[in-house]
Parts: C-alpha cells; sequence; structure tokens
C-alpha cells in the first residue's frame, strides 16, 4: 500500500511521491522560544515525530528539519518585562523545549537551526525579492522591508482566501506600507525601544528579520529550493505558512510539494495557549504522568483532529498504556528478536498517519497474546509481544527504549553516586528475590524504596526507578 497524506493545499489526501526516490525531505516549523512550553505546543513534535518514524520504518531515507525561533517581537517583548537580556530568555525556553521533547520521546531531528545563526542567508534571500520587484524597502526611514502581496497574484493560494478578504498584517507599522496586507521581510531596529544585541546589518540598515523570512532561508539552506513536507500546527496556515510559500516561490524556489498541519489540543474549546491563562507546562503534567503516558495520550488520537484536554481522558490513555505494558513483561521472556509488522497496522499509518486504527491493532495484539499466556501457548505470546513492541516503536511508546530510561530521575546526574548505588543495590536484592520467588522480601524491599520516595516500574528489560 502507498504511503497516503493530507494536503492542506490541495484539500485531499494524495499519494506520497518523494522528489527522489527512496528520500523524504520535511521541515516542521519548530517553537518561538518565548516561554515554557505546555501540552498544544509539544503536539506538533510528538506527531510530526510519528511521521519521521513511519517515513523510516517505510524505507526512507529521511531529512528532517525543525527550527527555533529565538529572535521575534514577542521574545523582545517579554525580556524587557523580565528585565533580562533576550537572548539569555531564549536560551533558557530552548533548554526547556529541548527538556519536553527528551521527556516524550521526540527523536532529534536531522538538524535544528537557530533563526540567529542563519540572519545572511534571510538579508540575501530579501535582497532577491526587492530586486525582482515583489519587496521594497519603506519610505518612512523606519528601515523596514515588506512584502508586496499585490505583486505575487497566487498569494493565498494555500489558505485559499482572496487578498481583499484578508485582514491587514499585524507584524509592523502599517506607514511604510503600500498595502496594508503586506507583510514585513525586515523589521528596521528602534535604537529606543529595543536592545542593540537585537539589531543586525544590513542594506536597509540596521534590523532583524521578520518572522516569515526566517523559515524561508533556514529550509533553503538545508532542504534547497524544493522539498516534500512542509508541517506544522492548523494555526500557521496563515498567515505564516501562507507568507513563507509566496515569498519563496515569489524568489523562483518551488517550496513545498505538500503541506500537513496537526489541529489543536484545546481546553473549554478554546485553543491551549497563553494568552487564554489555560495552558498546562510539561513540566507539572509530568509531575502526576509519565512521559510515555502523556505521548500515547497525544499519539492515540488521529493529527488532524482536534483534542479537548482532560485529565480523565490522559488516566484513561494510562490505564491503556499500563495494559501493553503488563502484557509485554509477562511475555517479554518468550519474545523474538525479528518480527513483521502487521498488515492492519501498516495499512492504518499509510492512510494519512491512521493511528487510532493503529493503536486499536496493537490492543488488539495485546488480547489475543494474553489469551495465548492464558492458554500456555508461549512462543506465540511472545511473537504476539514482539509485533506489539514493533508498532509501540513506531509510535514512540515502546516501553523498553531506552529514551525511556534516559527521562527518569534515575538519569539525572544530580541523583547518581551515593544515592544511585544504593537504590541499585537494593534492586539488585529485590531482583534475588523475585528470582527465588520470595515475593515477600521483594514486596517489602519495593515498599521501602517507595517510602523513601523512590518509584519502580518493572519493565521487560528491567526495573527502572524515579524520584517521586
Amino acid at each position: 500500500m502507498t504511503l497516503r497524506l493530507y494536503d492542506t493545499a490541495a484539500r485531499e489526501v494524495r499519494d506520497f511521491v518523494p522528489l527522489q526516490p527512496g528520500k523524504a525531505s520535511l521541515y516542521v516549523c519548530g517553537l518561538t522560544v518565548q516561554s515554557a512550553p505546555h501540552v498544544g505546543h509539544v503536539r506538533s513534535g510528538v506527531n510530526f515525530d510519528v511521521l519521521q518514524r513511519w517515513l523510516r520504518a517505510s524505507g526512507y531515507d529521511v531529512t528532517f528539519i525543525r527550527n527555533v525561533t529565538d529572535i521575534d517581537d514577542k521574545i523582545l517583548i517579554k525580556s524587557a518585562e523580565q528585565g533580562r537580556p533576550w537572548y539569555n530568555l531564549a536560551y533558557e525556553v530552548r533548554r526547556d523545549l529541548d527538556a519536553a521533547y527528551a521527556s516524550l520521546n521526540v527523536a532529534p531531528p536531522t538538524y535544528e537551526p537557530l533563526a540567529t545563526g542563519h540572519i545572511p542567508e534571510m538579508v540575501e534571500l530579501i535582497g532577491e525579492l526587492v530586486a525582482n520587484g515583489h519587496a521594497y524597502a519603506a519610505e518612512d526611514g523606519s528601515g523596514d522591508v515588506y512584502f508586496d502581496v499585490r505583486s505575487w497574484p497566487a498569494y493565498g493560494e494555500l489558505s485559499h482566501q482572496s487578498i481583499d478578504d484578508m485582514e491587514p498584517a499585524e507584524d509592523a507599522d502599517p506607514r511604510g506600507k503600500r498595502d496594508p496586507r503586506d507583510f514585513a521581510l525586515w523589521k528596521g531596529w528602534k535604537k529606543e525601544s529595543e536592545p542593540e544585541t537585537a539589531a543586525w546589518p544590513a542594506p536597509w540598515g540596521p534590523g532583524r528579520p521578520g518572522w516569515h523570512i526566517e523559515c524561508s532561508a533556514m529550509v533553503g539552506k538545508y532542504l534547497g529550493p524544493a522539498f516534500d513536507i512542509h508541517g506544522g500546527g492548523i494555526d500557521l496556515r496563515f498567515p505564516h505558512h501562507e507568507n513563507e510559500q509566496a515569498q519563496s516561490r515569489a524568489a523562483g524556489r518551488p517550496f513545498a510539494s505538500y503541506w500537513m498541519h496537526n489541529a489543536w489540543i484545546t481546553t473549554a474549546g478554546e485553543k491551549m495557549s497563553k494568552s487564554l491563562g489555560n495552558s498546562l507546562v510539561i513540566p507539572e503534567v509530568l509531575k502526576s504522568y509519565r512521559g510515555i503516558e502523556l505521548r500515547y495520550y497525544l499519539v492515540a488520537a488521529h493529527y488532524r483532529s482536534h483534542v479537548e484536554f482532560s485529565f480523565e481522558a490522559l488516566d484513561e490513555a494510562a490505564k491503556a498504556l499500563g495494559r501493553i505494558e503488563s502484557f509485554l513483561e509477562r511475555a517479554a521472556p518468550h519474545v523474538p528478536t525479528v518480527v513483521d509488522l502487521p498488515e492492519a497496522f501498516v495499512a492504518a499509518m499509510d492512510d494519512d498517519l491512521g493511528t487510532p486504527a493503529a493503536t486499536a491493532v496493537i490492543h488488539d495484539c495485546v488480547r489475543e497474546g494474553n489469551r495465548m499466556l492464558a492458554e500456555g501457548r508461549l512462543e506465540e505470546a511472545g511473537r504476539y509481544a514482539a509485533s506489539v513492541r514493533a508498532m509501540a516503536d513506531v509510535l514512540g511508546i515502546d516501553p523498553a527504549d531506552p529514551a525511556w530510561a534516559a527521562t527518569s530521575a534515575g538519569a539525572d546526574p544530580k541523583l547518581t553516586g551515593v544515592v544511585g548505588a544504593l537504590v541499585a543495590g537494593l534492586l539488585e536484592e529485590r531482583g534475588a528475590a523475585r528470582a527465588a520467588k520470595d515475593w515477600a522480601r521483594a514486596d517489602a524491599i519495593r515498599d521501602q524504596l517507595k517510602k523513601a520516595g523512590v518509584e519502580i516500574e518493572d519493565t521487560p528489560d528491567g526495573p527502572k526507578w524515579s524520584i517521586s
């Protein structure tokens, strides 16, 4: 079966036909590092991590670029409010973002460029647009440069809008614009209100790039003028992705062949965002739930479906994952090393990353595997367990994945040394008790550790521990 993906631009499901046979190029707009990431933020990271995993599992050599926007109006505003350098805020939040991705087993991309590391490429691209008549420097002395939307007849094709129906762009002072919908490519330095460190030299005067030009320049740097898939949250479709496409194609770059957008996570029917005050930052959620449980919750829903967040639903996801883990633990001694993915799972994933149907296949295998265990058919149970692990690996929820152990508190360098040695010793003693079927002693050790604030999780690859 051929992989089929919903293309937002075409508004239909299309066969995936890469520009180069056997290769797939993917660019995803990462976050603007202005404040700590919440559950809504990381959904995009998780969803496109599943896409990259499935492309690789399908035999593609994947080049995956996910950028970080580390200079932006919001970053400057928030840093000024906090009385700190903008780059200090951006760096701290970027580290929080990295930790959030790691806690959810989001595999790193091929490369993760920073906007501030690619100013020359942005200036060059803006210069091309000015030279070919698609951009102009403002005449008000601001140093701003704008994209002329009227110069590009196809503007609006991604979001299927006409220019006259669009709202004015809000990313710069309208005084220097020919049309209120023109958007900023370069923002002249406002020395009265902006730090000197937030300005770079350019032919139009010192300043900084507009948001949209950042991604066009970075994707061109690493994936070239044409690439396969551009992804991001549905809220980026307009104006960000519309503007990216327009400026890139106006510069003679074919840009993306497919556009994919994940839906929102909502609370009380509204998009989860800090402006609404209803965000759920990742460290807070992980105080009550394991990262693998939160990831299961996110991947069990289709990436294009809106999810109304609730802790009740997260509880149900944790229970569903627990059933998978319980089966794998019981079947662990009988698992073969090689197994093919079930046809139903492959069909589900090839149908626009149908993760709800794919997780249903996993649970079907768990039920059959448990039945095999109950009937004493251990080799057959082992084959089901191998299939479950292979499918779970594609979705990033394999309990035996070493990445989950790396995110536990037991892997924190601050908790190694004496504490780690003591816990390891008790776990070794507990393992010996279990091997001798001295269940009372094994439970006593577990209770002893729990009283000390150490939670034990038994997995197919042995016990893992964390500080509760």
